[in-house]
């Protein structure tokens, strides 16, 4: 029998698309029979307190399983500085090192993801450790996003990640990447075959699918919004959906959330919701209430490659989308008739989209049918696995 180790920063319970991300790699493959162990921290994304909170371990099995060891990490400051966050990364790196070291053990693959690329730096040792194959995960093209989001830029570190990154493509006995986007970057950039990148992309469960909740007409954003997302819109879309008395509902995290929070508060938007960060399932629940979900990307070339995970859990609940995006998201939302597209990151021309849908019920109702039919055939992690499986 084949042993697999996972190495993770984000794992159950965390939320974001990381976290569920591999939390389904790693019960669908023992569902499948492997012998699989992970190798993750505790919970802290986005925030550590968070977890103190006991709704968000609610799976029983998981909190008892031995097989998943979760190392500590003294630095609390994780989301205060890029300083710290560097540091936190490095103190992980460390710690998983040694745990490796000291625990040995015999595997014969290793599954590491990145970003961060600290932790695929450790699926690099442990690879060399364990004499095994090395399967690498690719979730962001990091640390080209750092240059994205314009937070980071230093030539010489930027120079010094670049060769990390390529060294990391080339050791690698397979790479997956969970978008489309990302293979002819990484084929262009770093000479590496396509032959050994498989599109694995973030999913849901079958039993997750849902339709619409349908009531009332209302707006929905959930997810992060950090320096990658244009709160510059959120705040701006805000206002006019104030002025048209619909209701936007935002389950928000990341940086920039507490500027768009003040921003409605300042301007009275009475119209908009914030409620906390919750477990995936009460998540779902929320967003298929709605009948309407934004989407926005700062317009960058690196952001053109990506796949929020938001697009797919907005189709999870059939909820038409509609998208301040480029590349490859504005491609799947038009071809599959999931929702609208705004290029030009135009207001008015996302509002006049809500209204559109507002307007048309049975328009929002082929979309939101879409939206299902399109995750089942393309985003369900149940079918999606045996793509890592013929890997393995």
């Amino acid at each position: 029998m084949k042993k697999i180790l996972i190495i993770s920063q984000n794992f159950y319970p965390e939320i974001g698309s990381a976290g569920n991300r591999m939390k389904n790699i790693y019960l669908l493959l023992k569902e499948r029979g492997y012998n699989v162990k992970v190798l993750t921290t505790e919970p802290t994304y986005p925030n550590r307190k968070f977890y103190q909170d006991k709704k968000f371990w609610d799976d029983e099995d998981l909190n008892l399983d031995h097989d998943v060891h979760r190392i500590k990490v003294s630095n609390k400051k994780y989301s205060r500085s890029l300083l710290n966050r560097l540091f936190y990364y490095i103190e992980i790196a460390i710690r998983m090192i040694l745990y490796i070291i000291k625990n040995k053990g015999e595997f014969t693959t290793v599954l590491t993801t990145s970003p961060p690329i600290f932790v695929a730096i450790v699926g690099l040792f442990a690879k060399r450790f364990y004499k095994a194959k090395l399967i690498l995960d690719i979730r962001d093209l990091w640390p080209e996003s750092l240059n994205g989001v314009g937070v980071f830029n230093n030539p010489f570190i930027m120079k010094v990640f670049k060769k990390i990154e390529k060294l990391l493509y080339t050791k690698a006995s397979e790479i997956v990447v969970n978008s489309r986007g990302f293979i002819e970057y990484i084929v262009s950039q770093h000479t590496a075959s396509s032959t050994n990148i498989t599109y694995i992309p973030n999913g849901a469960r079958n039993d997750e699918i849902t339709k619409r909740n349908l009531d009332s007409f209302k707006v929905i954003y959930a997810g992060n919004i950090g320096l990658a997302q244009d709160d510059f819109v959120l705040k701006k879309l805000a206002k006019e959906l104030y002025n048209r008395s619909i209701e936007l509902t935002i389950i928000g995290y990341g940086l920039r959330r507490d500027s768009l929070l003040e921003y409605c508060k300042e301007n009275n938007l009475e119209n908009v919701s914030f409620l906390s960060p919750t477990t995936r399932d009460e998540c779902l629940n929320i967003i298929s209430t709605h009948q309407v979900g934004i989407v926005t990307l700062e317009d960058k070339d690196v952001f053109k490659t990506v796949l929020p995970g938001k697009i797919i859990d907005y189709m999870t609940c059939g909820v038409p989308i509609v998208g301040s995006v480029s590349g490859y998201s504005k491609e799947v939302i038009l071809s599959e008739q999931v929702g609208f597209v705004s290029e030009e990151n135009d207001v008015k021309e996302l509002i006049y989209y809500i209204d559109t849908l507002k307007a048309n019920p049975l328009l929002s109702k082929e979309m939101s049918e879409n939206g299902n039919f399109y995750v089942r055939n393309a985003f369900l992690w149940e079918s999606n696995i045996n793509s890592l499986v013929e890997i393995l």
